[in-house]
């Protein structure tokens, strides 16, 4: 049985603004954009600012009225990712298999280690007392025997807390949550898992696995098994080079991204991009991510599975449109400055597709031919050859999206 640790760092740009700064010690404390003219939004709070009701991106004159005695702070980025380095470079010690998950999160997986260091939760503690007493932050830190149960117990216990989901407890633990907290359940998952009488992890766990598989094909067995604790996906090296099994781009945009519109028109270039490099490799895929930049250099993203596996541009974009609605808030957000597009868990494109799926697949397959021959010409004339009227409307966030092929949610180092 693997030993699985997902560690993330508590109020993370906060928290290292406190650093060396005993004036910002037992105090609520904020960052934004410009602390001496006061006008702007908050981009992170520590927990302090949080019992106020200080929330992220609220304007500052709206924190202050909650919290009159705020103090407030500049962004640092260059700093954030030292830091993030140091803790990062911490983690390897214990296992050479460590995969961020953003520039304040990471899973390890420490099944070798543990005959060196001890039992997973004893490498936890002595992971949060090495941040804690090395860099002066805390981290909470879930461990368990899959990525998704450790990641759903890191969330448990904040701040600076270890909590163990084992084989004897996660149907106590995980099982009552919502079945939307547990990673790659995305909105219209969870809308098809809430038609189905399924709200919470333990009913996905005892679903009907052919009712599943008919309305949501080999993602619905996967996400059964995810919730029932069996194998899942091994933690990946991300500082070892690529990840395979992923075809990705992401771009920084040459303005601020302020609304949706502006959004779709990135994303649907990248998803072109993503999709005739799935067809160049002869694959499909079955999982999508989406990540954001903001312009304060803090990051998201968030994943889906899908059924049957695509290599269309129109359905890799519908899917991440349907991702950004998630978590993107058009007038409310910060500006953007940077979008990426991933897909995951590539097969071969003569795998079977479920039956109860043919006509979507057939739909797919309609639409290949057509793009495989805009493929050719982009080939020969450049990708700005053919345009969609999305791309020619938006063309101020759209021209030059060459971007980095293969992207991280965050690039370490």
């Amino acid at each position: 049985m693997k030993t699985i640790l997902h560690c993330d760092a508590n109020n993370f740009y906060a928290s290292v603004e406190c650093i060396g700064r005993p004036d910002l010690q037992g105090v609520p404390v904020a960052v934004c954009g410009d602390p001496q003219k006061r006008h702007g939004i908050i981009l992170a709070k520590n927990n302090i600012a949080k019992k106020f009701g200080v929330k992220t991106a609220e304007t500052i004159n709206s924190a202050m009225n909650k919290c009159p005695n705020l103090k407030l702070v500049a962004p640092h980025f260059e700093k954030y990712v030292d830091v993030s380095n140091q803790i990062f470079d911490i983690y390897k010690e214990y296992t050479d298999k460590v995969e961020s998950f953003g520039i304040d999160e990471g899973w390890l997986d420490v099944t070798p280690s543990v005959k060196l260091f001890g039992e997973g939760a004893k490498i936890a503690d002595e992971l949060r007392r090495r941040v804690k007493k090395e860099i002066g932050l805390t981290i909470s830190v879930g461990v368990s025997f899959t990525k998704i149960f450790a990641k759903l117990g890191s969330d448990m216990k904040k701040p600076d807390a270890t909590t163990v989901i084992s084989r004897e407890n996660y149907r106590q633990k995980i099982w009552p949550l919502p079945a939307n907290e547990m990673l790659m359940v995305g909105r219209h998952t969870y809308a098809t898992l809430l038609s189905l009488g399924i709200h919470t992890i333990g009913d996905l766990a005892n679903a009907d696995e052919k009712l599943l598989a008919r309305k949501m094909g080999i993602n619905g067995a996967k996400l059964i098994s995810y919730a029932r604790g069996e194998e899942g996906e091994d933690v990946r090296e991300y500082y070892n080079g690529r990840v395979h099994k992923s075809i990705g781009h992401s771009t920084t945009t040459p303005k601020d991204v302020t609304s949706r519109d502006e959004c779709a028109a990135v994303i649907t270039a990248l998803s072109e991009m993503v999709a005739a490099r799935l067809r160049k490799a002869n694959s499909k895929a079955s999982g999508i991510s989406v990540s954001l930049r903001y312009n304060d250099l803090t990051h998201r993203s968030r994943q889906c599975l899908i059924s049957p596996a695509t290599d269309s541009a129109g359905r890799i974009a519908e899917e991440s449109l349907a991702l950004l609605d998630t978590f993107y808030r058009e007038g409310r957000d910060k500006p953007l400055r940077g979008l990426g597009v991933s897909v995951f868990d590539l097969n071969e494109e003569g795998d079977a597709v479920q039956a109860s799926l043919f006509e979507l697949q057939k739909e797919d397959e309609k639409s290949s031919g057509l793009a495989r021959s805009i493929d050719a010409i982009r080939s020969k004339y450049g990708f700005d050859s053919i345009k969609s009227a999305t791309l020619i409307k938006n063309m101020c966030v759209c021209d030059d999206l060459d971007g980095d092929s293969d992207f991280l949610p965050f690039n370490k180092r």
